[in-house]
């Protein structure tokens, strides 16, 4: 039988000598004074407000009519109702409800109800958030006490390097922020839980891992890994606080030329178990010519692929959390070969999670003390056309605002896939009513020669639908393993 002191080459469980000096240690943190990723500049409506959160913060993110962004609290002072179920009027945020109409700085320009002569209250404006665009992503300044903090913008050296190209995408997640970062620190689980998603990951791979921590810091720690049987350790992690993590590599090709690869995750907390991810992978060595056989879309779609194959289980994991109301110590098995990113993460939420609205942490824990805000899909056919916009998604079947639904988690939030769904199914049309006008002159036609024509011309065209289908189905329909019962 093993002793419980051998639990120590393998675990990673703390001794009395480090409980007493982690579980004690906090510092001055307040979450509102960070900035927060917000979305992809590329992908921001050009003709509609976008309604985001920031842990329950409800936020309203558009373009004005001079192009800058402007980002308000999500609340019209009249009557509450949320301006990003509005619209644009001459680059002013229009209210729905009544028609107030608000510019940059949140000031109000217009009240169709004022009588005659009569102005517009002083109070009539809405809370202004600062933003930032930088490296193509849009970032939110939340403190309503302190100005911006241009040193804590994030800056990524390698998305400014020459050459350096990238893909990026955005999804929406139905789990805490927290989770996701723990998940996408842990390289452990990729050959497993992604087996043949790509040509890397692999279960029989599977295998211990190298990790070592180089900086601990009161914002985040860094450290290099690698696979154990290799014995080297050539990918550099980096989580900066409040939600941003980095896996980089630098690689020297036989030429003796330096190439930087990196994956980049912002991830947002967007409310009680919910999450928005943009994810960046890029670098400065040149695709390869079997890449640039696959549109765009196909890697988004697999990226969504990725997202829906953790799911289940990081959903779970949030509903168990909640439900033990425990910290991780108590709850996880952490191992030195896989799970030291894990544990770093949660010892650093010990240090900064009393000003955090709510976090799990290894040694501690604070639930939400606020309810969750519970969002509801709109009502009537002038709120479903308002909601069918690209900001908003919709209120069929395919777009129903679900965070289960891969439409609404990227779709939605991505130009490029969203043209592309829209193009396939104009196709689709297109070939349906070419199939069935065929296939009606087939009929009326007495040559054989036209007819076997117009039945080959029909057949052809219902190919096309087939294929627009199954496009579309790619991008819009989840995954869902082959073992599994529905």
């Amino acid at each position: 039988m093993k002793k419980k002191g051998e639990d120590y080459d393998v675990l990673l469980e703390s001794n009395v000598d480090e409980k007493e000096k982690v579980e004690n240690e906090t510092v001055e943190y307040d979450w509102r004074e960070e900035w927060y990723p917000l979305y992809l500049t590329q992908n921001l409506p050009d003709d509609a407000p976008l309604g985001l959160t920031v842990y329950d913060k409800q936020i309203v993110l558009y373009r004005d009519g001079n192009g800058d962004f402007q980002c308000f609290q999500d609340r019209c002072p009249h009557r509450l109702a949320k301006l990003s179920e509005g619209q644009l009027v001459d680059g002013r945020l229009e209210c729905l409800y009544h028609g107030w109409q608000f510019e940059g700085k949140g000031k109000c320009v217009k009240i169709p109800q004022l009588p005659s002569g009569a102005k517009i209250p002083r109070n009539a404006c809405v809370k202004t958030y600062e933003v930032r665009d930088s490296q193509g992503v849009i970032w939110v300044w939340m403190s309503d006490k302190n100005p911006p903090n241009p040193e804590k913008l994030p800056w990524f050296e390698n998305f400014a390097r020459p050459g350096f190209q990238d893909i990026s995408t955005t999804h929406e997640l139905p789990y805490d922020h927290s989770i996701l970062l723990e998940n996408l620190m842990d390289p452990a689980h990729v050959p497993i839980s992604h087996d043949r998603t790509d040509w890397s990951a692999k279960r029989e791979d599977a295998q211990a891992l190298l990790f070592k921590v180089v900086e601990r810091s009161n914002r985040g720690f860094a450290g290099l890994w690698g696979r154990e049987k290799d014995q080297t350790m050539p990918n550099y992690l980096r989580f900066d606080a409040p939600c941003v993590l980095q896996n980089n590599r630098e690689i020297v090709d036989k030429n003796g030329e330096k190439h930087y690869s990196s994956g980049l995750f912002l991830c947002r907390p967007s409310g009680q178990g919910k999450s928005m991810l943009i994810v960046r992978f890029g670098g400065t060595r040149r695709s390869s010519p079997l890449a640039k056989l696959f549109p765009m879309w196909y890697f988004h779609q697999n990226a969504g692929k990725v997202f829906e194959q953790d799911m289940g289980f990081l959903s779970s994991q949030n509903e168990i959390l909640v439900k033990e109301k425990l910290p991780t110590k108590e709850l996880y098995i952490n191992l030195r070969s896989s799970d030291t990113w894990v544990a770093e993460y949660r010892k650093w939420m010990d240090k900064v999670g009393h000003g955090m609205p709510y976090h799990f942490g290894h040694s501690t824990i604070s639930l939400p003390t606020e309810p969750a805000v519970v969002e509801h899909a709109p009502a009537g056919l002038v709120a479903g056309i308002s909601a069918s916009l690209p900001a908003k998604g919709g209120i069929g079947t395919m777009h129903a605002p679900n965070l289960a639904n891969r439409y609404f988690r990227h779709v939605i939030h991505c130009k490029e896939c969203s043209n592309v769904v829209k193009a396939f199914q104009t196709w689709k049309n297109a070939f349906s009513v070419l199939a069935l006008a065929a296939a009606a002159l087939a009929i009326l036609v007495s040559a054989r020669q036209w007819k076997t024509l117009l039945v080959v011309s029909s057949a052809l065209c219902l190919a096309g639908v087939h294929a627009c289908s199954s496009a579309i189905a790619l991008n819009t329909t989840n995954f869902i393993r082959v073992h599994r019962r529905l």
